[in-house]
Formats: structure tokens, sequence, C-alpha cells
């Protein structure tokens, strides 16, 4: 799988941009803010139809500009495709092979892409909501119905604490509608928690001996998935269901006095933990970030085994965050096999056979040349 021409209409500081891309090595080199990342943003973009910077979608649109349009052409499966978003005033159109998609799921898993920018290295030591959102992004690619029921979980949680926050301030004291919502919630928690559980059991195939490598064989990675209710990970969808229905019947009154629902995938996390300690706690950076690059690594060769193929991996700004060491592991990985889009202020130090066959494009303020 690899994007072979990418064009960019009034996309952030790209007036017109038309560019294709070798189907290996593309690095991309300039000094900050003339558009390397927005170029990855892009690409990215066309896989999600969304941001991995921002929520706001206007700020992807060039200054005084209506819109912005972002193609690409895709190669998959040997077949060839154009893939579209605009974004305007009046919301985002995207179009796969020139067919308007009306839903998510239908659009998304059209191109793969798995990135790995400074940031990512948080997924260990953040918040636990960018390990949320890192499960949600991977799962959507190789399972698109996921994204139809998180948006529904989300839609319907979202009106459940409003009922919630209602009954806290004693607007209403009618419990019907909670209970309603709480019914319509259970179908989409338990989808959502049982195919995290297969997504989380795929991951760790390939994470863990990636990680062991890594480490020179010094260190053992265990993720574990946390959830806010006692559930194994062996239980099916019906099972899980009624754990659910069960714990919210038992915390009712506390979520009306809280205002707010207190289980869910919503609220769950991941844990690493290497060598029987947690690596987001007593970890040192370095073994966080061999964590980060393990679980990344992993996720290439993850879709490579569900999809067929192996992904675009888009490496922004990150190498000069690795020591020599990693930087090689990682080169070594995806030599030869994955399109890779790699951003940089300057190639110097970074010594690989791999970047020497790279095709070369330099950024300035948002004009590319080879």
């Amino acid at each position: 799988m690899h994007i072979k021409q990418l064009q960019l209409k009034n996309y952030r500081n790209y007036h017109d941009l038309d560019i294709s891309f070798d189907d290996k090595i593309n690095v991309i080199i300039g000094e900050n803010a003339q558009g390397k990342t927005n170029l990855m943003e892009a690409i990215y973009l066309l896989a999600f139809t969304k941001s991995h910077r921002t929520p706001r979608e206007k700020e992807l649109i060039k200054w005084e500009e209506e819109y912005a349009k972002i193609e690409g052409r895709i190669t998959k499966r040997k077949q060839s495709f154009p893939l579209e978003i605009v974004i305007s005033s009046k919301g985002k159109k995207a179009k796969l092979n020139r067919l308007e998609q009306k839903r998510l799921s239908d659009y998304i898993g059209a191109l793969n892409v798995v990135m790995f920018a400074p940031e990512d290295l948080t997924i260990v030591k953040g918040a636990p909501q960018i390990r949320r959102r890192f499960i949600d992004m991977e799962l959507g690619q190789i399972q698109p119905r996921y994204i139809y029921h998180l948006g529904q979980y989300q839609k319907i949680l979202k009106q459940r604490n409003h009922v919630l926050k209602q009954l806290q301030r004693g607007v209403s004291r009618d419990t019907t509608m909670l209970h309603v919502l709480t019914e319509q919630l259970l179908d989409h928690a338990a989808t959502l928690l049982e195919r995290r559980f297969v997504f989380l059991d795929l991951l760790r195939k390939w994470a863990s001996p990636i990680h062991h490598g890594i480490s020179r064989q010094l260190e053992k990675l265990e993720i574990k998935y946390s959830p806010t209710i006692e559930v194994s990970e062996e239980a099916n969808k019906e099972n899980i269901e009624t754990i659910y229905a069960n714990k919210f019947n038992d915390i009712e009154a506390k979520e009306i006095e809280r205002g707010t629902t207190l289980i869910g995938p919503h609220r769950d996390d991941l844990l690493f933990i290497v060598n029987n300690k947690n690596v987001q706690t007593y970890g040192s950076q370095g073994q966080q970030r061999t964590t980060a690059l393990s679980v990344k690594l992993a996720e290439i060769e993850l879709i490579y085994n569900e999809v067929g193929e192996y992904p675009i991996l888009l490496l922004d700004d990150v190498l000069s965050e690795l020591d020599d060491y990693r930087q090689s592991h990682l080169l070594n990985t995806i030599h030869g096999k994955v399109q890779t889009f790699v951003s940089t202020t300057s190639v110097d130090g970074i010594n690989h056979e791999t970047l020497e066959k790279a095709e070369i494009f330099q950024v300035e303020d948002g004009k590319i040349k080879r």
C-alpha cells in the first residue's frame, strides 16, 4: 500500500500543491513552521478524516479561504484509486473512488496509516485519554464498523450525562429516560470492550517480541487492559453487557450524585508493564521510549496481518527524539517494505542505508521542491 500522488488546495500554509512520492522512503526537510508537519497531517487526515493535532477543522483551511481540499491517489492490493477530503464551513465531505461516503465507517480503512511523532511518546506516560484514542484510531483502521459503535456510544453517553446532570440538580426526578439511555448504551459499550480485548491480544502478540529485541533481550513487556468493571478478557459480548447492566444498576445513586457516567470504555486505560513494573510510574525515559517504539512497530505488523498490506508510516520529527540504537532498529524494521515519510530539520546525524536511497524534498513556506 502506498500513496503515489498528493494534491493540497488551501490546506494550512499550502495554497496549491501537487506532488508525487517514492513508494519506499520520502524525507521531508525544512525548518520549523515551513509546512513539514502540515504535509504529514494531510496524509493522516486522508486516512482518518480528522487531524491528529487539532479538533478545530477551521484551522486546517488556509487563512481567508473558504475551503480546504486534500486529494490522494492510493495503490492498494494492486489497484489504484483516489481519496478526497473537502473541509468548509458547511462541514466535511469524504470521497472514496470519487463517491461521497455518508458514514465514516464506509471510508476509514481505505488508507492505512501509522504515525509516530514526539507526542506519541506520551502513549506510555501521558493521560489515559491518549491511550484510549490510540486504541480507537488503530482499531478503527482494521475494523471500520468499530467507528460506528464508537460514534453511537459517544452520542448516547453525552445524552446520558445530560440527564444525570439534570437529576443531580433536581431539575428532574424521573429516572425513566436514564434507564432508556442506559439500555441503549449497553450494546455499544459491550461491543467496544469486546473488540478492544481482541485488538489488545493482537497487539501483545507483536509488541512483546519487538520490545524484547529492542531491549537486547533484557526486558519483558506486558500490556494489560484496565476496565472500569470486573470482567475477563475472554468474556463474550453478552456476558460483558450483563456485567455492565448490573454495575450500572448498583451505582445509579452515585452517578446521579456525581452527575456523570462513571463506568464504560470512555474511562478505561492501558497499562504497560516491563519486568513486572508499571513503566508509566517506575520506568526510565529510555524504557518509556522503547515501549512506545515497540507499540508503534507492532501496529505496523498488526495491520499487515489483518489487512494483508503494510500501512504507510509517518515519522514526524521523531528520529531526533530517538538515540542511534533505537533509530537503527526502527529503520531496519521498515527497510524495503513500508512506504515511509520522514520529516526532519536535517538528516545530519541520521546515518542509515535506508535514508541513503530516499527521495528528498525541501520545504519552505508551503512550497516543496526536490
